[in-house]
């Protein structure tokens, strides 16, 4: 599958997650989605198939993997990787088509 295909996949799983987080009353603000530097040797970020998700509750900023979790099981269901489940969690990592169990 060409690179711009999975590209245009994620987003549009992207896409799902956020409206479906919206109506659960959880906020983002956006971190990285494209990078060249800064992140690990092979990052999916360096692709555009990878986004961190700033998460708000109750306008409070969330910095724990924890508070994530229901919005990365979600991620998860619609095909996307969730960096909650990396060993070294990065749980508002939300990736597509990256392998469970990466190391960062």
């Amino acid at each position: 599958m060409k690179l711009s295909r999975k590209q245009r996949d994620f987003t549009a799983a992207l896409t799902k997650l956020l409206v479906w987080a919206h109506k659960q009353g959880y906020e983002f603000s956006l971190g990285d989605a494209w990078a060249k530097t800064g992140h690990i040797d092979g990052s999916y970020h360096y692709q555009r198939l990878a986004i961190d998700l700033n998460l708000f509750i109750d306008d409070k900023y969330q910095t724990t993997t924890e508070a994530h979790r229901p919005i990365g099981e979600k991620w998860e269901k619609l095909g996307g990787t969730w960096g909650g489940r990396f060993r070294n969690k990065d749980g508002n990592h939300y990736s597509w088509g990256e392998s469970r169990g990466k190391s960062k």
